[in-house]
């Protein structure tokens, strides 16, 4: 363990042996202090968003196909020109410093032995130069929680693009934090620094409620803000927190290069639909034109399977990658990859699919329990 600022981190680095990502879940609440957990885990108000992510897959039911006359299906997909071993890509999420020690590098780390994609967060407790190392030359994408200061996200993005990524990811559902009950139960405040902030006027992170850490954010974000950052990183942009086929569509008129289907895990607006729910409506009014990202609830193979079949091109997980990081540091992240991996060639083989692109063409019934 290391204690920074009061607060225990483990340095665990071992392989895991993973029945599923729900007992993970359970595992890693054993190891993680009270607070850092409770930030991690929770969702807003009374999650009711939160567990709707993990209901709503069950509003849609594989069909197996038996006489496919198929094995060894495959999960290598290209998407953004980036060939990848697997479509599951790590979601870009804060603070990874309160779940181990190496924090957001050892999870690029463990992404990369997978083949994964990742995406580091403006607020993450590593630098965006160290965890672009700790990738080792995997590709990466940056997320901006944009600022009021736009000094501010000219330095991030210099430093992203200084870094070699090969995307930017724009947040726009979290101009305003989530109410989040557990936070304020565990009167939690950052204790791990936040890297990208040390140097700028919001300060390090380190001592601040997450309500204090979005007071910086902007407010109001809109089309033009997508075309800004655009026109100044020359890089592809891609719009997060997307949830209705209107605000996929005024992304792309703004010159977006992806569309990020999230309800950010639950954790802002309460009483808002699952993803999953809204997906397919946003992947029809895309209609190809630029790749989809899914997140948000995921944590088995068949729940991949599920959003490929209805239009996205890569599917991200946060919470499972990050309690995967606490049991195991860098290999428990790619253990993680793994497992999910396993299960979705499983469901693949039972339903017929050899690869990706025909999981996008799989038959999925729509039935309401």
């Amino acid at each position: 363990m290391v204690m920074t600022n009061g607060y225990e981190q483990n340095e665990n680095e071992k392989t895991l042996d993973i029945l599923n990502l729900t007992q993970l879940e359970e595992d890693a609440k054993k190891i993680i202090p009270t607070g850092g957990f409770g930030y991690i885990v929770s969702g807003s108000e009374d999650e009711w968003t939160l567990n709707a992510n993990r209901k709503a897959f069950q509003h849609r039911q594989i069909v197996p196909k038996a006489l496919s006359n198929i094995e060894n299906p495959q999960t290598d997909t290209t998407v953004f020109g980036l060939d990848l071993k697997t479509p599951i890509m790590m979601a870009p999420a804060a603070a990874q410093g309160l779940a181990h020690a190496k924090g957001e590098v050892d999870t690029a780390k463990g992404v990369a032995k997978a083949g994964g994609l990742m995406a580091q967060s403006t607020y993450s407790s590593t630098s965006i130069a160290d965890t672009a190392a700790g990738g080792d030359g995997a590709p990466q994408f940056f997320q901006l929680y944009m600022s009021k200061d736009w000094d501010f996200n000219k330095s991030l993005l210099d430093e992203a693009k200084q870094a070699g990524v090969k995307a930017i990811i724009l947040t726009v559902d979290a101009t305003v934090g989530g109410y989040r009950e557990a936070d304020i139960i565990n009167h939690f405040q950052f204790p791990i620094p936040m890297a990208n902030l040390i140097k700028f006027s919001e300060g390090d992170g380190e001592g601040k409620g997450i309500s204090e850490i979005y007071a910086s954010a902007a407010q109001k974000i809109g089309p033009d803000d997508v075309k800004r950052i655009i026109d100044y990183t020359d890089l592809p942009v891609i719009v997060k927190g997307i949830e209705s086929p209107e605000d996929a569509l005024y992304a792309i008129g703004a010159g977006a290069a992806g569309i990020y289907v999230s309800n950010h895990g639950g954790r802002q607006l309460n009483g808002g639909p699952a993803s999953f729910d809204v997906l397919e409506s946003v992947t029809k009014a895309v209609n190809h034109q630029v790749p989809v990202i899914f997140d948000s609830g995921v944590r088995r193979g068949s729940d991949v399977f599920k959003a490929i079949a209805l239009g996205a091109d890569l599917v991200a997980i946060g919470r499972p990658a990050i309690y995967g990081l606490a049991l195991g540091g860098a290999d428990g992240v790619y253990s993680v990859f793994e497992h999910l991996n396993n299960e979705l060639k499983i469901v693949m083989q039972l339903a017929g699919t050899k690869t990706i692109e025909d999981i996008k063409h799989a038959e999925l019934l729509h039935i309401q329990y």
